[in-house]
């Protein structure tokens, strides 16, 4: 037998971006230490959050007699994908009401549903499975008229792991369309409409529904038309992520307003919708992989290739996330809870903007930081650069990507005043 081991020429795998600064901060032995970066929403405690209804619903789960733990179908808890589509879409959405989303059973359809409100997608482990999925589908079935491999835009600053997950799937042209405007400190809606303008004809295209993640800084609902007009000109196909529903405004409809124009204007699409941040179920991700298409017949064909995707990649979905969300979502008393905690949660992150913002107001911080309150969401691109970023990790202990990311629900009563007094002499030692 070889003294070598059958691996002896594997590579190490290097750190994503976005894993080093937790890295950093756990050497850190300084007990004053802070993260800023956690992928998690946290509470004023500092704890991951959790939505106040989730703990109260999974504990009449485990108590329900009826469940027997069996396994799901491979595309998931019908009840699950139906109301989980409903959310994102609206119940008045006019793809549910011409059945161009996926129904519930794609083998067992009549007439009559149709035309009813049975609208539905693929349960996934997670949005990042949802978005998985749907790359692993759209590499050996998306068809362009050109010669070239399809190409994938992802916007410029974009969350790591959609470059990751395309790669993975087999996409070799995987290319940037600009974003955020480092000097203007804000969307550079100029170039990203141009960059897209120039894309090769039916390309991939990520978007991210409110908010966007990194940035914190969405478009608005008239550079969401024009976007929508190039895409259409250039037959690009959206690939939306729906990550932090209600954590931009508070405002479930209003967050997913950029996916339901697309809709409204007749696109086929994919969109990764995740529950992990907006009930608290990090440990128990659950996604929904949402498609729409041209028409019902089209939709079952694709389920079913998606459905041997699924079989060979987990089989049955994991439970008790879906079963968590299903019973919120289909009670309205539960519902209304939820809500009103999502409604909290944008407040505080704003609250938290607010008050960062005033703080380096009075202290007389140099620069704007009008920025910050003009994002939404749990997270912000605060303007730092790399070097302001290592000042505060060397000399106050203080742990964020090197892009100046800040989620803005680890602030608290307890850190927000030292963060803002390290955040000026970062600020004054580069000047």
């Amino acid at each position: 037998m070889s003294a070598l081991s059958a691996f002896s020429e594997t590579r190490r795998a290097s750190c994503m971006p976005r894993d080093q600064p937790l890295a950093g901060f756990k050497r850190d032995k300084d007990y004053r230490k802070i993260f800023l970066g956690h992928r998690d929403c946290r509470s004023e405690d500092g704890l991951p959050w959790i939505a106040p209804v989730v703990k109260v619903t999974q504990l009449s789960i485990s108590n329900d007699p009826t469940l027997h733990h069996e396994y799901l179908p491979t595309l998931g808890l019908p009840e699950f994908t139906r109301v989980a589509t409903e959310l994102a879409l609206g119940k008045e959405c006019v793809a549910v009401l011409e059945n161009r989303v996926c129904l519930d059973n794609p083998y067992t359809i009549s007439k009559w549903q149709l035309w009813v409100h049975k609208a539905g997608g693929i349960q996934t482990p997670g949005g990042t499975g949802a978005l998985w999925l749907g790359a692993k589908f759209l590499r050996k079935w998306y068809k362009t008229t050109v010669l070239k491999p399809t190409a994938v835009y992802v916007s410029l600053p974009a969350w790591d792991t959609h470059r990751c997950i395309f790669q993975d799937a087999g996409f070799t042209t995987i290319c940037s369309y600009s974003y955020w405007d480092s000097r203007l400190l804000g969307v550079d809606m100029k170039q990203l409409l141009s960059d897209l303008k120039d894309a090769p004809q039916r390309s991939i295209v990520v978007l991210h529904a409110s908010p966007h993640n990194p940035t914190g800084m969405d478009l608005t609902p008239e550079e969401w038309k024009q976007l929508a007009g190039v895409m259409q000109k250039g037959e690009l196909f959206p690939f939306f992520h729906l990550s932090g529903q209600g954590f931009a405004s508070g405002d479930l409809d209003r967050d997913a307003l950029p996916l339901r124009l697309f809709i409204t204007q007749g696109f086929e699409l994919f969109c990764a919708q995740s529950f992990s941040k907006v009930f608290g179920l990090y440990d128990n991700s659950v996604g929904n992989l949402i498609v729409i298409a041209k028409n019902s017949n089209t939709l079952i064909i694709i389920r079913s290739q998606v459905d041997l995707i699924a079989k060979a990649a987990w089989l049955n979905p994991p439970t008790l996330g879906a079963r968590i969300v299903t019973t919120i979502l289909n009670n309205p008393a539960l519902f209304a809870l939820w809500k009103q905690s999502l409604l909290t949660m944008a407040e505080r992150f704003m609250f938290n903007r607010q008050k960062l913002k005033e703080k380096l107001r009075i202290l007389g911080t140099p620069g704007t930081w009008d920025h910050i309150t003009n994002q939404k969401g749990m997270y912000s691109f605060s303007g730092l650069n790399a070097l302001q970023v290592k000042f505060l990790r060397i000399h106050r202990h203080i742990h964020l990507g090197a892009n100046g990311q800040i989620n803005m629900s680890s602030l608290n009563s307890k850190n927000l005043d030292h963060v803002a007094h390290s955040i000026h002499a970062a600020v004054i030692s580069a000047t």
